[in-house]
């Protein structure tokens, strides 16, 4: 088994391939299916009994809002 390092990175996407990837996450969701996720070269299997959260962020007059999923590793 790969073991699995800490990672935290940020990928900026186009407007358009931005629009793809909620559209693939909206349709597992609503399908009750896992979601798989390609981010900086590492595959990513989302579960469907995964949780969601949005939060806002304010600080120096920028807003930021993010959309979360997380799940534990299995």
């Amino acid at each position: 088994m790969t073991s699995r390092s800490d990672r935290d990175l940020e990928r900026t996407y186009t407007r358009t391939q931005f629009v793809a990837k909620l559209r693939r996450l909206a349709d597992a969701l609503e399908a009750e299916t896992a979601f798989t996720i390609q981010v900086a070269g590492e595959r990513l299997r989302v579960p469907a009994h995964a949780e969601f959260n949005i939060e806002h962020e304010r600080a120096e007059g920028t807003d930021e809002l993010e959309f979360q999923v997380r799940w534990s590793a299995e």
